[in-house]
């Protein structure tokens, strides 16, 4: 069964990311960096009650990606692993998403920290996290364990 599925941004994303070189794994890792998603005025009615939370996921579209793969080598391997388990930008629909912190809401624009995100990135969605739903317990992290079992943040692999 294909059939196109359409989206369309609600807001872009700000940080000071302007390219890949530099970004954290994942920005729980660079706590004080922070971003703003800019909503369009026709979504801010849709930002009601989120300020109640204090993380929220956004859900964007990797706009700069150009190539579609089904395996490649994450930040922390040289070894390639399949798309679905990993977390790159280079996959059949070019999603990503990330966990912040929400930091305060003025108007249309969203302040949050714990950044991963480039600069300029389009906003597909905005959903809160909630740790009744979200959290699991007894979670298995394939590949990733070996990583964190001295529990620090793990460096960058050097390539072969």
């Amino acid at each position: 069964m294909e059939k196109e599925i359409r989206l369309k941004p609600i807001g872009i994303i700000h940080t000071p990311y302007k390219e890949p070189k530099g970004i954290p794994i994942q920005g729980k890792f660079e706590k004080s960096i922070t971003g703003q998603a800019e909503l369009f005025p026709e979504y801010v009615k849709g930002l009601k009650d989120l300020n109640d939370f204090s993380h929220i996921i956004l859900i964007y579209y990797f706009d700069r990606s150009k190539e579609e793969k089904l395996a490649g080598r994450p930040f922390l391997e040289d070894e390639e692993h399949g798309i679905f388990a990993i977390r790159s930008p280079h996959r059949p629909n070019h999603i990503g998403f990330s966990i912040v912190k929400l930091e305060k809401i003025i108007n249309n624009i969203v302040t949050f920290s714990e950044v991963d995100i480039l600069d300029d990135t389009p906003l597909l969605d905005i959903k809160p996290y909630v740790s009744h739903f979200d959290s699991r317990e007894k979670v298995k992290n394939g590949w990733l364990d070996k990583h964190f079992k001295s529990r620090k943040v793990p460096k960058r692999v050097k390539l072969k």
